[in-house]
């Protein structure tokens, strides 16, 4: 089969593979459509200890089952042959702690396809069967691909809380900034702010209901604070990572209000710690998503409640590595690139 392995640090090219095989708990996916997500950009650079080379990534897709191991049956009778999917590309243990407490994504044996294992960014990829989630009627695997990120977005959005009529912040509108936007308007946000340097991506924001902040022409937080008599926002949502982007999220936060952490751009940063205990402000991370925010994020999209359209651009598989540089360098107005192995 065709697919882009990355080799080495900005290196990523179209090889030959040997096909894989469906373990007897795991179905065989031929993928319709695989997501870029932000996290293997660092990886592609080689800054993402979790991604070692040669590697398929790939964690953001859908496609049709062609195949399943002998126990799938037994345990998974809903799924058939010829369906179309998605996946939850993290797999958990189900027996520890967390996974009892139903947040499976910080499972301390969790296992990411596209990481530990080889992922989406090829023709077929082989996934267990228990992650596996069928696509509601008249779905294709476009928009099915979106239910990962959207997963992010939906767990964000759960971590903020009541929101109704509150005034929000996003730092950085890339698909998960864009997504989570979404989310909280969805939920009743009143006014949503989103910063963004990129002009495409910020007028995207805009398109979808934030009010655009450009940090290069207005300090973020002095800009939140005179929108709201000097007060801050309720919540802020960092959805880029870096040590800029983290303190303007405090700085930019009212005084007991919510700072959610997501971006990972930077593994480590300083951090205004004394402002912070001063005005009793919450930071907490948000990591990926439960299985049931992954639910949700599918059934959300089968509404058409969420959407990166019109801004998808969808690529043959052999561009992948220029479109990691173009993602890498200037975006521009595209908020996901889809792949397609077909091609």
């Amino acid at each position: 089969m065709k697919a882009l392995v990355w080799e080495a640090a900005r290196a990523m090219n179209l090889r030959e593979q040997e096909e894989p095989q469906a373990a007897a708990d795991e179905i065989l996916v031929k993928v319709g459509h695989a997501g870029i997500c932000g996290s293997e950009l660092s990886g592609y650079l080689g800054h993402n200890a979790l991604r070692v080379p040669p590697l398929i990534m790939g964690h953001e897709f859908a496609g049709e089952i062609v195949g399943m191991g002998s126990l799938v049956p037994t345990f998974r009778p809903d799924l058939q042959v010829g369906a179309l999917v998605t996946v939850n590309p993290l797999w958990y243990c189900g027996d520890c702690p967390p996974c009892a407490a139903g947040l499976n994504q910080l499972c301390g044996n969790r296992r990411l396809l596209g990481a530990h294992r080889p992922g989406a960014f090829a023709e077929l990829v082989s996934v267990p069967a228990k992650l596996a989630y069928a696509l509601p009627a008249g779905m294709d695997t476009r928009i099915g691909a979106l239910t990962e990120p959207v997963g992010c977005a939906v767990r964000i959005a759960e971590l903020a809380g009541d929101v109704a009529d509150a005034d929000c912040l996003i730092i950085g509108a890339g698909p998960i900034g864009l997504l989570s936007l979404q989310m909280l308007r969805y939920k009743g946000a009143g006014r949503v702010f989103i910063a963004e340097i990129d002009p495409a991506r910020l007028a995207m924001a805009a398109a979808l209901g934030g009010i655009a902040i450009q940090p290069r022409e207005a300090d973020t937080a002095q800009a939140v604070k005179a929108a709201t008599d000097g007060a801050g926002v309720a919540v802020s949502v960092d959805a880029v990572g870096s040590a800029l982007t983290r303190e303007q999220c405090v700085a930019a936060t009212r005084a007991s209000g919510l700072l959610i952490l997501s971006g990972l751009h930077e593994e480590t940063s300083a951090m205004p710690a004394a402002e912070m205990i001063r005005r009793e402000i919450v930071a907490r991370g948000s990591f990926a998503y439960t299985p049931a925010n992954f639910a949700r994020a599918l059934d959300l999209l089968g509404q058409g409640a969420i959407r990166l359209d019109p801004w998808i651009h969808e690529a043959p598989l052999g561009e992948g590595g220029d479109w990691f540089e173009r993602l890498l360098d200037a975006p521009g107005d595209v908020s996901k690139i889809l792949l397609l192995p077909a091609l």
